[in-house]
């Protein structure tokens, strides 16, 4: 199976020159990768532009940050699923850290936008995790996400939905962040495929891609996808490096 790697560039850059620049040099230095799926989310106001330009038939792929529930309405400054498909985005991330806490976004609402972006025909990316590094105490909030966010969801196909282990405690941006370790993350997966297992079933957890983000780079990706046994990985500060986040897609594509 081909590893997932997910570009979060976040609020990121701040005009469309550096966006094209920055899109067009990782194109340039993937494109005759095979071995892995690559995914760029920027910020909404770059992808028309990203998408409208993309000569890249293979690598990269285009998701989205965020999305909103409905698809349509009297709903200032959002955005629905439905504009995402017509744009031709593949993917959204869902339920990240950030949004969690700067915009205060709880588990009903990741609920309504994992329905809605599976109704409209696109992949949401999951993301659970916690700032608290006991793991007893990380694993029984990642517990409740992830029971939230699929409550009332008939099982859907493994392969249109990803799951995104978070452990915020290790994201570069935290304070006194410390990375985790390929034990940490194997555990972590390992817990949130049994939660699956007990949703719906062992066949449906076991197909089911999940990532690990968390400071992710050229230096550790192997070790997070070989040793932790992930589908993949979400990359967000070193993304915005293009010769990093090239070296990184390499490394993770090599045998």
């Amino acid at each position: 199976m081909k590893p997932l790697i997910v570009a979060n560039w976040k609020c990121n850059p701040i005009t469309l020159r550096e966006a094209e620049k920055l899109f067009d040099s990782i194109g340039k230095g993937i494109k005759n990768v095979k071995n892995s799926e690559v995914v760029i989310c920027p910020p909404f106001v770059w992808l028309s532009n990203l998408l409208a330009s993309k000569p890249y038939t293979l690598n990269p792929k285009l998701g989205a940050q965020d999305c909103f529930w409905e698809g349509k309405g009297a709903f200032t400054g959002e955005i629905s699923p439905a504009m995402l498909k017509n744009l031709g985005v593949d993917y959204v991330i869902i339920g990240h850290s950030e949004r969690r806490k700067y915009q205060r976004e709880i588990d009903e609402m990741i609920n309504k936008k994992l329905k809605a972006l599976l109704g409209a025909g696109l992949k949401p990316i999951l993301c659970v995790g916690s700032k608290d590094r006991n793991q007893k105490k990380e694993f029984k909030e990642i517990k409740i996400q992830l029971k939230n966010a699929l409550s009332g969801i008939k099982k859907p196909n493994p392969k249109n939905i990803i799951i995104t282990y978070e452990p915020v405690w290790a994201i570069s941006t935290t304070e006194g962040r410390k990375i985790a370790t390929s034990k940490k993350v194997k555990e972590g997966a390992s817990f949130i495929r049994n939660i699956l297992i007990k949703l719906f079933d062992k066949n449906f957890a076991h197909k089911i891609k999940i990532i690990y983000g968390g400071s992710v780079d050229s230096k550790n990706v192997r070790e997070f996808l070989k040793e932790a046994q992930m589908a993949g990985v979400l990359v967000g500060a070193a993304s915005l490096n293009p010769q990093e986040f090239i070296k990184a897609v390499k490394n993770a594509s090599s045998p």
